[in-house]
């Protein structure tokens, strides 16, 4: 049985969706082998979560390899994102409450100047809607009972933006970050830097170190 898959995540599922949809299959094998699995080997977790509304690279670990998850999350990631400018989310992706700010449209060198602005070790603003936990709650389980929290600022390393594309009110980037970086922040601050607002529209992971979206699966044609 293999102790690494990777998994190219559709967009409207949990990283716990694709780990409960995994141990379902593991015992489905187990089961049609004529064998009752036991705990130790329907143990599946993932290393680094990905919100919903993304797709991308999802490592799942499976039985003893779930205690290496540690070892991947400090790992740096590349992401393809695209930013939609001149509006702002509360949660800072589609699923929010979109709210319009401007209709000013930024030349192509603003943009490229706001992103060289965020290049090397910065200061990031979590988002609300995060997993991060507050006084031993999860940020996103306050902000949907409407508390408000300032999150604490941590530092993060962005390595590296390139503009892919850009046709107004979408910007298109690739960007290498270091571990706890959130790109649904990168957005929102890239859009108050150029004073007109932003989020993260689309959200693909592309790579985790050594890892590669190229090498993932489909959940549906995952082999175990």
């Amino acid at each position: 049985m293999k102790e690494i898959l990777l998994v190219d995540k559709p967009a409207g599922w949990t990283s716990f969706d694709v780990v409960a949809k995994i141990r379902g299959m593991l015992r489905a094998k187990y089961t049609s082998e004529g064998h009752t699995p036991t705990k130790k080997q329907l143990k599946v977790g993932h290393a680094g979560t990905l919100d919903p509304f993304a797709t991308g690279l999802l490592i799942v670990l499976l039985g003893d390899a779930t205690k290496r998850s540690d070892e991947f999350l400090k790992l740096d990631k590349v992401y393809e994102a695209t930013m939609t400018l001149g509006s702002v989310s509360s949660t800072g992706d589609p699923e929010g409450e979109i709210v319009p700010i401007s209709d000013h449209k930024p030349s192509r060198q603003s943009v490229e100047v706001a992103l060289a602005q965020f290049i090397g070790e910065i200061e990031q603003r979590p988002p609300m809607h995060s997993a991060i936990k507050i006084d031993g709650q999860r940020a996103y389980k306050l902000a949907r009972k409407g508390q408000e929290v300032e999150m604490p600022l941590r530092k993060v390393t962005i390595h590296s933006i390139e503009l892919l594309q850009y046709d107004y009110p979408e910007v298109k980037i690739r960007t290498n970050v270091s571990s706890g970086t959130y790109i649904r922040s990168l957005a929102r601050d890239i859009g108050d830097y150029l004073d007109i607002g932003a989020y993260c529209s689309d959200l693909r992971r592309i790579s985790i170190d050594k890892w590669n979206i190229e090498d993932a699966a489909p959940i549906e044609n995952i082999d175990l």
